[in-house]
């Protein structure tokens, strides 16, 4: 099977870290904080248990700093992309990767009905993608080989 059929499901099982989160009131400047905490490019937005929209380094850039608004008094709510662009644990890589390309996206929050189960990142599809290659090399290196 192609690196790029594989589903969405299989990358999280195997994708080591948490969920972040946060809440539409919260401010910019304490979702940036968050996101260097965290060391991520990208925050889910949560109203209780329910996804209204993600944010992103790209929001704070182009929404906050570039628009003059102050960090510390706007709310994250007034720039975050709604709705998030999600898909389902059944996406392949390639589904994945069409999806971000089309929607100019770096992060794909990934859905179970109404519950979020986790997220990928460009980063994570292309790291599969290489690792995946990197073992089809090796497979016919020592098949050549003998």
């Amino acid at each position: 099977m192609s690196p790029l059929e594989t589903k969405a499901g299989e990358l999280l099982a195997k994708k080591f870290g948490d969920i972040w989160s946060i809440a539409p009131e919260t401010t910019v400047y304490d979702c940036v904080e968050t996101m260097a905490d965290k060391s991520v490019g990208a925050l889910l937005v949560m109203s209780g248990q329910k996804l209204v929209g993600i944010i992103s380094e790209r929001d704070y850039a182009r929404k906050v700093i570039l628009q003059g608004r102050s960090s510390r008094e706007t709310a994250v709510a007034e720039i975050m992309s709604s709705p998030a662009i999600c898909v389902s644990r059944e996406h392949t890589v390639a589904d994945c990767m069409q999806i971000m390309t089309t929607n100019r996206v770096r992060h794909l929050p990934v859905r179970e009905g109404e519950r979020i189960v986790g997220i990928l990142s460009i980063g994570d599809l292309v790291n599969w993608i290489i690792t995946e290659q990197g073992e089809t090399i090796r497979q016919l290196e020592a098949y050549i080989c003998g």
